[in-house]
């Protein structure tokens, strides 16, 4: 069975494509988006509540 998480590699070995790089940076950077997004808006109804 594969690893799920797997070390980064050595300095001789080469990165991983591009496209799957992107890929985690983009969905990283949306994660981050949609949770500050979460956050703004639950602190926003907290205020308008009270």
């Amino acid at each position: 069975m594969r690893a799920i998480i797997e070390p980064p590699p050595e300095g001789d070995e080469p990165a991983g494509p591009l496209w799957r790089r992107l890929a985690w940076f983009f969905g990283l950077a949306l994660a981050g988006l949609l949770a500050t997004a979460a956050v703004a808006y639950g602190l926003r109804a907290l205020l308008a509540a009270g």
